[in-house]
């Protein structure tokens, strides 16, 4: 009985050293697989630190889903009211130019204050530039000339000037002074010269830093009052 030998392969000095590396890279996978790394997460709080979200409670997390999908919906709001106002602008510019057209009038440059009535007299729209005043050095001059004033009049001058006098230049919660209640100091009839020299130094003293423009829309009510429309989430 004859026994059959299988033949051997025979590989090159080559080919074995790149087998025996390809094992070595196969078993090093197996016998060291690398652990799966985890990306951690973070969230900010309201002091600029990264917290791991882990940590965070799931309260806070739904507070502050809550609050960011609210301040997201307000600042779409917020973008088309923007549009709206320069729309409603517009439109209510390009009628006052087609209506000055009738009497071959061209309007150019800042347009001032306007006012609109449907046919009705239901709803009336309202444009108005507003300048924003304030006082250089010279308001300071006014006030110590006034001070001279107060105090050279003595018990002569009436109380209620003095009360127009310090209220006219008392500070509100932001350092700003009532540009009406100064303004309004020279509507005293005072001729002394003292005063007299303090109401054009407050007329020199005014200073326009810019104009702004209000839109507003009224609608007349029941007893004929026009009420305006508001357009404040607030005031809804």
């Amino acid at each position: 009985m004859s026994t059959k030998t299988k033949a051997k392969t025979k590989y090159t000095k080559e080919q074995r050293a790149e087998m025996i590396s390809q094992g070595r890279k196969v078993a090093d996978g197996v016998l060291k697989k690398q652990p799966v790394k985890i990306e951690q997460t973070f969230m900010t709080d309201a002091q600029g630190r990264k917290v791991p979200e882990n940590l965070v409670k799931d309260i806070d997390k739904r507070r502050d889903e809550i609050v960011r999908l609210i301040a997201a919906k307000a600042l779409e709001q917020k973008q088309r009211l923007a549009e709206f106002k320069e729309e409603i602008r517009e439109q209510i510019y390009s009628f006052v130019e087609l209506s000055a057209k009738e009497y071959g009038v061209s309007f150019g440059g800042k347009k001032g204050n306007i006012s609109l009535l449907s046919y009705d007299g239901k709803y009336k729209l309202l444009v108005s530039m507003n300048d924003n005043i304030t006082f250089d050095e010279r308001l300071q001059v006014a006030r110590e000339l006034i001070g001279k004033c107060i105090e050279k009049w003595s018990d002569g001058a009436r109380s209620e000037i003095r009360v127009l006098v310090n209220d006219a230049f008392q500070v509100d919660k932001t350092g700003k002074i009532s540009t009406a209640r100064v303004l309004g100091l020279r509507r005293l009839d005072i001729q002394d010269k003292d005063w007299q020299k303090a109401m054009t130094a407050i007329t020199e003293s005014v200073q326009v830093t810019g104009t702004k423009q209000y839109l507003r829309i009224y609608e007349r009510d029941a007893n004929g009052e026009y009420q305006m429309i508001p357009l404040d989430v607030a005031a809804l």
